[in-house]
């Protein structure tokens, strides 16, 4: 399988300055996915002690929003030696450590085997893409959609594919994307793990029609890159739910409360004390898994979301600049697109679509960010 993303972008801005601000300031992240199997003892135990485990092991993943982005799917019915995955995307390996000793130190840990663990990182493709080059910016940085299935796997190249001329490579792979392009409802996210681990990608494939998924996957077979994959197994079928649920599959009592369509959940994650965020600070939250960039203006606190509406460049990153009506924008640092920080709306630039805001509270000197119902 290729690198690039297969969702196509637009853009009318110049490449060259945005990708050299994109490799100045954007940090790499690092990714993890993390495979568990259920002990079938475990499904011979007491309802109330199956429904205590669950809990603890929920509240104590959920405790580590706060620190990355942590994805739940759930295999049951895909895969016969994997139940559950935790798809986490950090800027430390630390986290991840903090959390898979945390999972083992639950009494449900105890029958919970990693069948399978993928420790990857972002970096920039040494491939053009060349009918949307701000598209291999974007790889740097990973943002989980809310589609319903995941499919991942790592693979390797052989060694006679780093032996072509960089030029021959780069015709495959246009071929390569060139097929990607056709089916624009799976989007990839590729990971390098180099040393890191065993493999040397780590691909994600996200979609709400896995048939699409399947013709893609057998048409990238025919072509000339193909006869260069040494290892592309295994493969798992993920499904995407809410924590709860992906845990209540495993067995036991429910314990993943009803869901009402439309309905907006409150909820708050701790970031700082104040006095560790003084005025022109700005940094990344993560709340209900997304990535919410806080800024403190003046003294003035407020929170948008990190990912630009045009190509999910970092804001976070941005520079600051107050307006003549004084209001205050951001700038994304991969293009020239500015957002009101106190509403989320594009007020220059390319971006069209307003970016979510988010709610910021000083609760006994302590800083939380929040969504809050209307």
């Amino acid at each position: 399988m290729s690198q690039p993303s297969f969702r196509q972008m637009t853009t009318t801005q110049p490449q060259t300055n945005s990708k050299q601000r994109g490799d100045q300031l954007t940090k790499r992240q690092y990714v993890r996915f993390a495979f568990y199997k259920v002990d079938p003892i475990w499904r011979r135990l007491p309802s109330q002690k199956q429904a205590e485990h669950k809990q603890e092991l929920l509240e104590t993943i959920q405790s580590f929003n706060r620190r990355m982005l942590l994805r739940p799917y759930s295999l049951m019915g895909t895969r016969a030696d994997a139940e559950l995955l935790l798809w986490q995307i950090a800027e430390s390996p630390i986290p991840f450590q903090e959390l898979a000793a945390a999972i083992m130190n639950t009494a449900m840990g105890g029958y919970l085997s990693l069948v399978y663990s993928y420790f990857s990182q972002t970096k920039r493709s040494i491939y053009e893409i060349r009918d949307n080059p701000e598209e291999d910016i974007e790889r740097l940085i990973i943002q989980p959609s809310e589609a319903r299935y995941l499919f991942v796997y790592p693979f390797i190249k052989t060694r006679d594919w780093y032996q072509l001329s960089l030029p021959a490579r780069q015709g495959m792979m246009d071929e390569h994307i060139i097929v990607g392009r056709k089916y624009p409802s799976v989007r990839l996210n590729t990971t390098y793990c180099f040393g890191l681990d065993d493999y040397e990608f780590i691909v994600a494939f996200e979609t709400d029609e896995p048939s699409d998924f399947l013709d893609l996957v057998q048409e990238l077979r025919e072509t000339e890159a193909s006869r260069y994959t040494k290892q592309d197994t295994p493969l798992f079928t993920c499904i995407n739910m809410r924590l709860a649920e992906a845990l209540d599959a495993l067995g036991g009592p429910p314990i993943a409360q009803p869901v009402e369509e439309d309905k907006q959940w409150e909820e708050w994650v701790e970031v700082a004390p104040l006095e560790d965020f003084p005025p022109g600070e700005q940094r990344v939250v993560y709340l209900a898994g997304q990535q919410v960039a806080l800024f403190n203006i003046d003294g003035q606190l407020h929170a948008i979301s990190n990912r630009c509406s045009h190509a999910r460049g970092p804001l976070s990153e941005g520079d600051i600049e107050h307006e003549e009506d004084g209001t205050c924008s951001v700038h994304c640092p991969w293009h020239y697109t500015k957002f009101d920080i106190a509403t989320g709306q594009p007020v220059d630039g390319v971006a069209t679509i307003p970016v979510p805001t988010y709610n910021v509270e000083v609760r006994n000197g302590v800083i939380f960010v929040g969504i809050q119902p209307e």
